[in-house]
């Protein structure tokens, strides 16, 4: 079956886009007044707002398959494709990839996902950028399941051999830090894992990191505190490689994160890019070193990659490595979304933890697909998205994990 037509609509995305270069280098920064000049291309202010593409292929049946271009918050660093403007994408759409998307047979989604993934001999044998091949490969894999008539989540596992799960991934509920009522929602839901509460900026964390030890430990109390009878959530914090900026030796750093680990008892913690270092090979070999470090004192405190580690490749590298605990699988970075697939399925296959993740920035739609991917591959966890509202994330991944689980296995009895 081929489409019978394609649109593009420019859209709105769930938070905005920041220049990471520009906020870690000014310790002045005031995101309400904007007081610093951009440094990373493509941004015109250090903030902006966040824009998507809906990518809308139209069945002969009447039936539309949605995918929504969108990329994290801080694009452009750490080796990411360049910041994401949307209308600069729509002449290359309309005039090179709607006749590609026309001549797909749209009744397999893998095949594909990958031509659509690869070099463009109409690009001089460049690729889409990874924002518009992640909204494609949505839609394809929409418009693939609409043809079989049957989840997004029961195409994947066909066509990857994957067994099903039958209940929701955990989900990281990805909270402002300095939003407590936030965070006692997500306490009182029960929610398995919180608070993400970035901390971008060395200052951020405080004098000998003594903010960022304060912080953990009042989430922690007030899991004890506020949680219900057996709750007992892990706790992740992300801290864009501030840990590593404060403490440049490996051994005040693996003794720092020692005292993040008893400020979060009696709560398993993760902390996400302790480091973040100038190129990918070294960011491999100082997390690879930190972890055995971490190892040898009996230390439990687990280490997530996110920044360098953004292709489909990084991560076979970062796992081959046994550089970290768990890898964050920023979805719209990997471009399309076969590539995530793959990912979750080599961590699973090296012993290494994954999240599923993605970012605040990208839209309902490709959170939906996110958790069909989830149910498919069964992945550590998730990342809340979009916006970082945590409740509407929640919501949204929560619930299309229970309504495809419920369709999924429906049809498996009524086959039985």
């Amino acid at each position: 079956m081929y489409p019978s037509d394609i649109q593009f609509v420019v859209c709105l995305s769930g938070y905005f886009v920041k220049d990471l270069q520009a906020v870690r280098q000014s310790p002045t920064y005031d995101p309400l007044i904007d007081n610093i000049p951009p440094q990373t291309p493509g941004f015109k202010s250090v903030v902006q707002a966040g824009h998507a593409i809906s990518i809308l292929i139209h069945l002969p049946d009447g039936a539309v398959a949605v995918g929504d271009c969108a990329d994290v918050i801080f694009s452009g660093a750490a080796s990411r494709d360049p910041l994401f403007i949307a209308e600069e994408h729509l002449p290359i759409l309309e005039s090179i990839v709607k006749p590609r998307l026309l001549g797909c047979d749209v009744t397999g989604f893998r095949q594909n996902a990958v031509k659509i993934d690869g070099p463009w001999p109409e690009l001089k044998c460049t690729k889409l950028h990874s924002a518009v091949r992640y909204g494609i490969t949505q839609a394809l894999l929409a418009a693939t399941a609409l043809v079989h008539r049957c989840t997004m989540a029961e195409i994947i596992s066909r066509e990857w051999g994957t067994t099903l799960s039958r209940h929701p991934i955990d989900i990281l509920a990805s909270c402002h830090r300095n939003d407590y009522l936030q965070l006692d929602r997500m306490i009182m839901k029960r929610v398995p894992m919180l608070p993400h509460a970035s901390f971008v900026h060395v200052h951020d964390i405080g004098p000998n990191g003594s903010t960022l030890l304060d912080y953990i430990r009042t989430v922690s109390e007030r899991v004890q505190n506020r949680g219900t009878t057996g709750y007992h959530p892990r706790l992740h914090f992300d801290v864009y490689g501030t840990i590593g900026d404060l403490f440049s030796d490996n051994e005040d750093l693996a003794s720092f994160l020692g005292r993040l680990e008893r400020s979060a008892q009696p709560y398993d913690l993760l902390i996400e890019s302790p480091i973040i270092a100038p190129t990918k090979h070294e960011q491999i070999r100082q997390l690879a070193s930190l972890r055995q470090l971490l190892r040898k004192r009996s230390l439990r405190v687990q280490i997530v990659a996110d920044e360098w580690c953004n292709t489909l490749e990084d991560m076979r590298e970062f796992a081959d490595a046994g550089a970290v605990d768990y890898v964050q699988i920023k979805m719209p970075d990997l471009g399309g979304i076969h590539n995530s697939i793959d990912a979750v399925l080599y961590c699973q296959e090296k012993g290494i933890g994954c999240c599923l993740g993605g970012s605040a920035n990208e839209t309902d739609i490709s959170a939906r697909v996110t958790a069909h991917v989830a149910l498919a591959t069964k992945p550590g966890f998730l990342l809340s998205k979009p916006g970082i509202g945590a409740d509407e994330g929640v919501m949204i991944l929560t619930n299309e994990m229970l309504r495809a689980s419920a369709l999924a296995w429906r049809t498996r009895t009524n086959k039985l």
